[in-house]
């Protein structure tokens, strides 16, 4: 069983920064590809970016190429997603998330952070 755990979020301006961290406990946080997903009201639940295990493997959706960076830091079991750029269209409520091994994708993750909401005013 893992955990995680979502601090953060917020409001920001357009064009501003934030970055979401995601600390993980129980089962070794090292086993698991990690993701960044994002839904927002009334759309699908979308890719954001992922990582894999060892951290040398990162995927970005087109729409946040460039803007974000996922990363993670196993020796404090914790993954962050640093959000520069950030525009209206960035608010959503986002999850980290966890399987085994990394994916292009919103689906199929075994453990769900309990999300955090993203808010860009314009």
């Amino acid at each position: 069983q893992v955990q995680l755990v979502e601090p953060g979020g917020g409001l920001v301006q357009a064009g501003g920064s934030l970055r979401l961290s995601c600390a993980a406990s129980g089962r070794t946080f090292s086993s698991y590809a990690m993701g960044w997903l994002r839904q927002a009201p009334g759309k699908e639940r979308e890719f954001v970016a992922a990582i894999s295990r060892s951290g040398g493997e990162p995927y970005y959706a087109d729409s946040v190429k460039g803007r974000f960076t996922i990363s993670r830091d196993n020796a404090k079991n914790t993954v962050y997603l640093q959000m520069n750029g950030l525009s209206p269209e960035d608010t959503a409520v986002y999850y980290c998330a966890a399987r085994r091994f990394v994916r292009v994708t919103a689906y199929g993750y075994d453990y769900w952070g309990q999300g955090t909401q993203v808010t860009v005013s314009s």
